[in-house]
């Protein structure tokens, strides 16, 4: 590992805490330190049974480590603990949230509006992207949710549990949503909500935004955005290709939207963070607290939150990253997205470039964010499976640590597998989410493993 500047950091800031609350009567919190050394010992061993997230060999699913500034400022909240449910459980961690939030809106040019807008922190996107999916169903109370097949699993289970029908509509051969298909759906009449996802999470496709929105004209639904994976990109959409860029600018239209810090944000889990161009949607949330949280008449955060109890220190480390990385096009923040996307596109050109390895990229092009995808060949899909879980095996070995995923055959070269079924058939690949900025530096590494696991599995 790395030399962590955590500890010292903390150190410091620890003190300047403690000044903060000098004026209090001193009282000693009495613990066991050789018994605490003891277990932390027993669980700094435990935690060595863990993929090295951290490093830029771990170039497998979505884990990206949290900047030392977030890990620092979340360890110094908990020694207040604060609840940001209400302002009486966390002042200081509630203006901080509102004022992170905002900066995270500004990215979609929804603070700027004359009309405002309502978001709120949460503890997963998986929460943040039900409530906007439990405002949807206030608003369009009956009508179905629809998405594409490529959409979060979890959209599908959200529907579900708000007993709202869900459709799920075929994918092109790029993963995005297939404009025809939702028409037939749209044609119907029924559907009240179109999630839209920019960056799935098998292969980072950027559905059409842009041109769903100019369908919601003609039909009249609402435009939920799922951008848990994808949202930051919004700030380097110039740098995206066309057809994602012109998604990622028609943001600013959508009715809601879902991002997570705790994914390209930097930030330790849970932390995802929900929004409302509309904010009388807050309605929805009114509540009566009888027994507590009465020392404010500002609007508390819990007011426009399913959750009730949530990490105040969530907030105070997501304020933090922010403060020394701002969401700007440009800075330092933007340009770490940047060159992650660059070493996708670099590792997906080489692939492309070595048919001496025997891999397929994606038939219908490059990697639209920062994940690439590729296929072994093989004489079936079964073997050509097989050989991909050998690699991913060999790979591991040589302590690069990739990811599997199961995709349709059908977007792939087909001429060396039997292609009976073809378009129901689904085959499992090799996958890697080059999300650290340091995977631009590393790359060479990761070919030179890369190559030698593939080399290993063909006995050469």
């Amino acid at each position: 590992m790395p030399i962590d500047p955590v500890p010292s950091l903390l150190s410091r800031a620890t003190e300047w805490l403690e000044e903060e609350f000098i004026a209090l009567p001193a009282f000693e919190s009495v613990i066991d330190k050789d018994a605490v050394a003891g277990v932390l010992r027993d669980v700094a061993h435990r935690l060595g049974d863990n993929y090295p997230y951290f490093h830029p060999l771990y170039a497998g699913q979505m884990l990206k480590p949290p900047h030392p500034v977030a890990r620092a400022a979340y360890a110094l909240a908990m020694n207040v603990n604060p609840n940001n449910h209400a302002r009486d459980g966390g002042r200081a961690s509630s203006e901080m949230e509102i004022e992170a939030v905002r900066q995270i809106a500004a990215i979609f040019g929804w603070a700027e509006s004359e009309a405002g807008f309502l978001g709120h922190l949460t503890s997963s996107g998986t929460l943040a992207n039900l409530e906007a999916l439990w405002v949807a169903g206030q608003l369009a109370p009956g009508k179905r949710i629809v998405g594409s097949e490529q959409a979060h699993y979890t959209h599908q289970r959200i529907s579900a549990v708000l007993k709202l029908e869900y459709a799920a509509i075929p994918a092109d051969n790029r993963g995005r949503m297939d404009l025809e298909a939702l028409e037939t759906e749209l044609r119907k009449g029924d559907v009240g909500t179109v999630v839209v996802t920019l960056g799935t999470t098998a292969i980072g496709a950027v559905d059409p935004l842009d041109r769903i929105l100019a369908l919601r004209e003609r039909y009249g639904f609402r435009v939920h955005v799922d951008g848990a994976y994808g949202g930051y990109f919004r700030l380097i959409a110039d740098a995206l290709d066309e057809p994602a860029r012109l998604a990622y600018l028609a943001t600013r239209e959508a009715d809601s939207l879902v991002i997570d810090p705790h994914k390209h944000g930097l930030q330790p889990y849970g932390c995802g963070c929900v929004l409302f161009r509309d904010p009388s949607v807050g309605r929805f949330y009114k509540h009566d607290s009888p027994y507590t949280y009465f020392t404010s008449k500002q609007l508390h955060l819990g007011e426009i939150s399913l959750e009730c109890s949530r990490a105040g220190a969530s907030a105070v480390a997501l304020w933090a990253t922010q403060q020394l990385l701002p969401l700007v096009p440009g800075g330092e923040f933007a340009q770490g997205l940047a060159r992650g996307r660059a070493a996708a596109l670099e590792l997906d050109r080489r692939l492309r470039q070595s048919p001496d390895l025997h891999f397929q990229a994606l038939a219908g092009g490059m990697p639209e964010l920062d994940i690439v995808v590729w296929k072994a060949d093989g004489q079936s899909v079964e073997r050509a499976s097989q050989r991909a879980q050998e690699v991913f095996v060999a790979c591991a070995t040589r302590d690069l640590h990739l990811a599997l995923v199961q995709l349709p055959l059908s977007w792939f070269q087909l001429a060396d597998c039997d292609n009976d079924g073809v378009e129901s058939r689904m085959v499992t690949c090799l996958r890697s989410v080059l999300m650290k900025p340091e995977h631009a530096a590393w790359l060479d590494r990761i070919w030179e493993r890369l190559t030698a696991s593939s080399a290993d599995r063909r006995g050469e």
